[in-house]
């Protein structure tokens, strides 16, 4: 059985993913970007078990975006495309320095814009 926990480092390794599909990693927000984007909340379903070792889809797809945050929604499906589990994540941009909310960089906000407007959701594939 999947631990309910691993649901959310799962959707957390999407949204890594994710990030480096548009061309900002996690090395590079780190080291070359003054913001951060930490998650601010986070809920997640559990639909149905998994087992040791079952491979997972992860589907990403951008949901709202507001002027200093947006919300990325995750659904997790097994093998035979059975939803297991869905998430969503908030993220916040602040100031790298001070910490304190600022608007999203434009282009983090072009980005997302373009992700959402594809409406296609960007797949992860792991194991459980």
């Amino acid at each position: 059985m999947l631990f309910y926990a691993n649901q959310l480092k799962m959707v957390h390794d999407a949204y890594e993913a994710l990030l480096e599909h548009i061309g900002l990693g996690f090395h590079e927000l780190l080291v070359h970007k003054n913001f951060r984007l930490p998650i601010v909340h986070t809920e997640a379903d559990f639909k149905s078990p998994l087992s040791v070792g079952d491979l997972i889809d992860i589907q990403a797809k951008v949901l709202n975006i507001k002027t200093t945050s947006f919300t990325l929604s995750y659904v997790l499906a097994n093998a035979a495309g059975t939803v297991v589990g869905a998430a969503q994540t908030v993220h916040v941009s602040v100031d790298k320095r001070s910490l304190k909310k600022i608007p999203l960089p434009p282009d983090l906000r072009d980005k997302l814009k373009r992700l959402q407007a594809e409406d296609q959701p960007k797949r992860t594939n792991r194991s459980s």
